[in-house]
């Protein structure tokens, strides 16, 4: 247990990467947001469009990762089972926090986030647009739910292939999209001896302020 505290405590790098000034950030904060993912997609970063998503009901936080999909004018779009965890605790408390990291650009995006379902039109263009297995995948679980054994769920996976064999997967009711829009957004550039560059953006969407903050 001592050796492996005195690793942790000595595991460290600095931060060079790059830099980050608020009098050079661009007035609206998704087209920072949309240029630094690019960026993460054009190193190839391992799931580059990947944020944890967390949650809060009743005082207790909860945290998960989830896949960006779509980025709008206004925000952020992931898709999931509508009976999950999450989604019931978002049903609950519908304001979120993200965060992004991509640790190879030493950057990371915060933000503070209201969520909301989006319509039915959206998620049935996004559903087509997944592997075909994916999509009966989505039917076979009830994600969350006590799963008696692996088994059972390779079961209900080949009783829907079987059933939609030689058909189009529809998209099931209970799964879909939300949106989350961003009323806070904080862009952290890592530097050197931990001197790092925040610049955060507040705002309700059409109007936004930047100010940058201590490390």
């Amino acid at each position: 247990m001592e050796d492996i505290r005195k690793e942790m405590r000595d595991l460290r790098r600095d931060f060079d990467y790059g830099t980050l000034d608020v009098k050079d950030v661009p007035e609206n904060p998704f087209e920072l947001l949309k240029s630094w993912l690019d960026d993460a997609v054009k190193m190839k970063i391992k799931d580059a469009n990947a944020f944890v998503l967390s949650t809060a009901v009743n005082g207790q936080p909860d945290a998960r990762v989830v896949l960006i999909r779509d980025i709008t004018e206004k925000g952020i779009h992931f898709y999931t089972n509508y009976g999950s965890k999450k989604s019931k605790e978002l049903a609950a408390n519908p304001k979120a926090s993200v965060n992004i990291f991509w640790p190879d650009l030493d950057r990371q995006i915060r933000m503070t986030v209201e969520v909301k379902k989006l319509p039915e039109s959206l998620s049935d263009d996004y559903f087509a647009t997944r592997p075909r297995m994916s999509q009966i995948g989505a039917w076979a679980s009830a994600q969350s739910e006590e799963l008696e054994s692996r088994e059972k769920l390779e079961e209900n996976l080949a009783a829907l292939e079987k059933q939609f064999e030689g058909k189009e997967v529809t998209r099931p009711e209970f799964w879909g999209g939300f949106e989350l829009t961003p009323s806070y957004f904080e862009f952290w550039q890592g530097r050197p001896s931990r001197l790092h560059d925040r610049v955060i953006y507040e705002g309700n969407g059409s109007a936004w302020t930047t100010k940058r903050l201590y490390p």
